[in-house]
């Protein structure tokens, strides 16, 4: 009976593994379609806000 337990444990680690794995590579490609290029980041954009309280 304990080579059965430790049999399931073990298949349980594996599929744990491959879950974690999965949704790592889930985050990953999310991340990819959400970043922003550095041109976008980087160019200069006037803030607004400034404007309207020096007036």
């Amino acid at each position: 009976m304990q080579g059965r337990d430790d049999e399931s444990v073990s298949r349980g680690e594996q599929v744990d593994a491959a879950e974690r794995e999965a949704a790592k590579r889930r985050l990953l490609e999310q991340a990819e379609a959400e970043r922003v290029p550095v041109e976008d980041i980087t160019r200069a954009v006037p803030d607004r806000r400034w404007r309207s309280d020096h007036r």
